[in-house]
């Protein structure tokens, strides 16, 4: 693989960002420090180690949760399954592990970009608001990464407005892949469309995906769904760049369903460890919304996936159209 720069300019998701206000109050500085596999300014082919020190940790604020299972968390299927679990609001559980695929999305971004391939995501709805158009210059403007300058001011007053009840917030969030070439993934066992399902199906607040139209799809007909094949691909795009698990060479397009933030502060019914039924009002520095946070962790699995792919043997580079 060939060598490149890894200051390169990544997406707009990459420098800091005013949305800590409106979704969180936590105070990472998430600086990335290189312990190995780059020299001078390029990669040496080495593996790459990065480490994201915490440095804004409050274990304490967890310790009234050391005998208690909080709802629509994994808590309880964590000490199910291993008899033990870190209450201390860390580990593999945490929605702090996801900073280390955000290090090596960025990592991926670098080599897809030597190849012509970009990923970038936005805010396509967040507490039942939806954009009503896609400006992605607009993600840039506001702290929501919302394509619509509109409806990114009536989310911010929706958090602010359930932020006071004590409550949280879902919302949908819409990643777009270009310049991928045709032919990447597998027709049955490694379908591209199932491998990135997987991989945005792995981040602890997502709890749907899909691609092109997706779900809205079930409501068409075939004549309505299907892309018109052309001499220079397709004339339309529903697919969302996928078909029998390979892409067309059209944009990727997926979604994502990413649930309300579980800790609120609302009493809400649950068991202790013994099982003795209990109720539990969350305290401490909690998100209001997974989004926008999780917006750079969604660019960042389809960027490996799509990385690990371009990386496979790839002999239909070497076909003409029939």
């Amino acid at each position: 693989m060939p060598s490149w720069n890894p200051s390169q300019p990544g997406s707009h998701t990459t420098g800091p960002r005013p949305a800590e206000a409106l979704t969180s109050p936590r105070k990472e500085k998430d600086q990335v420090e290189i312990l190995s596999g780059v020299f001078e300014g390029k990669t040496t082919g080495t593996p790459i180690s990065l480490i994201i020190r915490n440095r804004d940790v409050r274990s304490g604020d967890y310790d009234a949760l050391a005998e208690i299972y909080r709802p629509g968390h994994a808590d309880r299927t964590t000490q199910q399954k291993y008899g033990i679990r870190d209450w201390r609001g860390g580990g593999r559980s945490s929605a702090r592990e996801t900073a280390g695929r955000v290090a090596a999305g960025a990592v991926a971004r670098q080599f897809l970009a030597l190849e012509g391939i970009s990923v970038k995501a936005c805010t396509v709805a967040l507490g039942g608001i939806r954009a009503r158009s896609m400006d992605w210059d607009e993600i840039d403007r506001n702290p929501l990464f919302c394509p619509d300058a509109e409806s990114a001011r009536a989310m911010e007053e929706r958090i602010r407005e359930v932020k006071a009840a004590g409550d949280s917030l879902g919302g949908i969030v819409e990643i777009l892949a270009q310049g991928c070439p045709p032919g990447l993934g597998e027709p049955v066992f490694d379908k591209l469309d199932a491998r990135l399902a997987s991989a945005l199906m792995s981040i602890g607040a997502v709890k749907g995906v899909e691609i092109g139209e997706g779900f809205a799809a079930a409501d068409l007909l075939g004549s309505e769904n299907n892309d018109p094949v052309t001499q220079g691909g397709y004339a339309a795009n529903h697919a969302g760049g996928i078909l029998g698990g390979i892409s067309t060479g059209m944009d990727i397009v997926a979604r994502v369903a990413v649930k309300p933030i579980p800790s609120i502060s609302k009493p809400q019914q649950t068991v202790t460890r013994d099982g003795t039924p209990t109720t539990i009002e969350i305290k401490g520095r909690h998100d209001i919304s997974a989004i926008p946070r999780i917006v750079p962790v969604c660019e960042a699995m389809v960027l490996l996936v799509l990385a690990d792919f371009m990386l496979h043997p790839f002999p239909v580079r070497l076909r003409t159209m029939a």
